[in-house]
């Protein structure tokens, strides 16, 4: 047991500030029982940052933390909302979870966000940014509010063109942002263009105000205050596992849900699609909980079993191969996930010269949880409600040097290498930025183009060269029989 006198209860303790403790990560790190954990020790409650995990009946498939496994710690937001509803937008989101967190510190105890939707963990640490720069999560000033369900693409019918008309009109208002996205990325190039139609101006130009106003509170207020700026006094846990042992993790994970009934979960929503269909309306499936890996995965799966299409064995072959797909997915949301953090947080709090609240804890060896987890995080927590200077990210462990290191010295080259996509005309290739151009440059592919291209350029010369001289060669000869013409003409004459 661990010795507890070392951390006094603080959060017992009246509370002289409001502090918030988020933790984020990808799937199958540890992130719920990190916050068990932490509001146990420190008289915390627990919200739900996830936003498949608000809908109720589907704990197995939705990855809800078992009841056994909460230790009566209070979790809000969590198998909340009903099957046909929504999912919840960010701004409900939002409202929603700064509610609980006033009340959550009224009574002296310390909120915990936890979650995997990471936008939504975003839109409550930080105060309202006006537009989120290539994305549609944050929507703020200028954008689409909650209450609003006209589509835009009702009003500006371009919008929903194909991508490449959709790319020459944004070149014509905002060549700034044409210049910046890759030709095939549909979203972000309408979303500039949407940014254009509903402000009046380039997205660019609301690009720059909002980084001229970040950084004018940042030098007149304080990192805690201003737009943009952290709402409360805050500590980020990051949660991550070195990629192959998430990937074991991962896959043992889904068996694990398997047994434990992730397949009567997701017969259970299959039989009610149809039966939604037999009554004349239609689900949505690429909303709400219908997207939830495991159920669309397993869909043809169920749909064979319904229509009593194949032998049995066919069967046991699609749903393995169904279960397969179930793996594929989650390795694929933790690493977007992942990928989310490291850009979209990792620049926000490096904006509002908050990245230092950012700490990597390494749950790569699941054993040493007790010495990389619990005591540097608990540590950590006392250190930010004492509101004591804290240790330098870097410092708590070889990973965390390793990738927190690389983020900074990214940083500090500034945004421009980021700001304009380069398109390769040798190879037909655009990256988006100046890192993977340079990478692309020097790499095998694009010089074995080149290589190619040269000798299709020598072969051309060489083709071209023996045309010539078989062209030299038959007018030597013309002109040879012209002359012999001559001669004989001359002969009998």
């Amino acid at each position: 047991m661990r010795p507890f006198l070392r951390y006094p209860f603080f959060a017992r303790r009246p509370l002289t500030m409001e502090p918030l403790i988020a933790i984020v990560g990808a799937t199958g790190t540890g992130k719920s029982k990190l916050a068990v954990d932490l509001a146990t020790r420190f008289n915390g409650e627990v919200i739900n940052g996830d936003a498949m995990q608000m809908y109720r009946g589907l704990p197995i498939i939705t990855n809800q933390i078992p009841m056994d496994e909460r230790n009566g710690i209070p979790h809000h937001l969590i198998s909340c909302i009903e099957l046909e509803e929504e999912p919840w937008r960010i701004g409900l989101f939002k409202s929603e979870c700064l509610r609980i967190i006033k009340d959550i510190h009224s009574r002296g105890k310390i909120p915990i966000l936890v979650g995997g939707t990471h936008y939504y963990t975003q839109a409550v640490l930080f105060k309202d940014q006006l537009i989120g720069e290539g994305s549609d999560e944050f929507q703020g000033s200028g954008a689409r509010s909650d209450a609003e369900t006209e589509e835009p693409s009702t009003k500006w019918p371009i919008l929903d063109a194909p991508t490449d008309v959709v790319l020459q009109k944004l070149r014509e208002v905002d060549p700034v942002m044409a210049d910046r996205w890759h030709p095939n990325d549909t979203r972000k190039i309408r979303r500039s263009l949407e940014i254009y139609f509903q402000t009046g101006r380039p997205a660019s130009e609301v690009y720059a105000e909002q980084k001229r106003l970040k950084q004018t509170a940042l030098a007149n207020g304080g990192p805690t205050t201003g737009e943009g700026q952290l709402r409360f006094p805050t500590m980020v846990f990051w949660i991550h596992s070195e990629k192959e042992a998430l990937i074991a993790r991962l896959e043992k994970r889904v068996d694990v849900m398997i047994k434990q009934g992730l397949m009567s979960e997701a017969h259970k929503m299959s039989d009610y699609v149809r039966e939604r269909k037999a009554q004349g309306s239609s689900i949505d499936p690429t909303r709400g909980v219908w997207v939830a890996i495991g159920f669309k995965e397993l869909a043809p799966y169920f749909e064979a079993l319904h229509q009593s299409s194949l032998s049995v064995d066919e069967l046991e072959s699609l749903k393995k191969s169904c279960i397969e797909s179930i793996k594929i997915a989650t390795r694929q949301y933790s690493a977007s996930q992942v990928k989310w953090i490291r850009n979209k947080l990792w620049n926000t709090l490096t904006e509002t010269g908050m990245a230092h609240r950012l700490y990597l804890l390494d749950s790569t060896n699941v054993e040493d949880w007790g010495s990389c987890i619990t005591e540097p995080s608990e540590l950590l927590t006392q250190a930010l409600l004492r509101d004591e200077s804290a240790p330098d990210p870097k410092s708590l462990s070889e990973l965390a040097r390793t990738i927190l290191g690389a983020k900074e010295a990214q940083s500090q080259k500034g945004p421009g290498s980021a700001a304009k996509c380069f398109t390769c005309d040798v190879c037909r290739k655009t990256m988006v930025n100046e890192e993977q151009w340079h990478i692309h440059l020097n790499g095998h592919s694009h010089k074995r183009v080149l290589k190619a291209m040269a000798k299709r350029a020598e072969r051309e010369v060489s083709l071209q060269a023996r045309k010539e001289s078989t062209r030299k060669i038959s007018c030597d000869k013309g002109s040879e029989s012209l002359e012999e013409q001559s001669i004989l003409s001359d002969l009998f004459q």
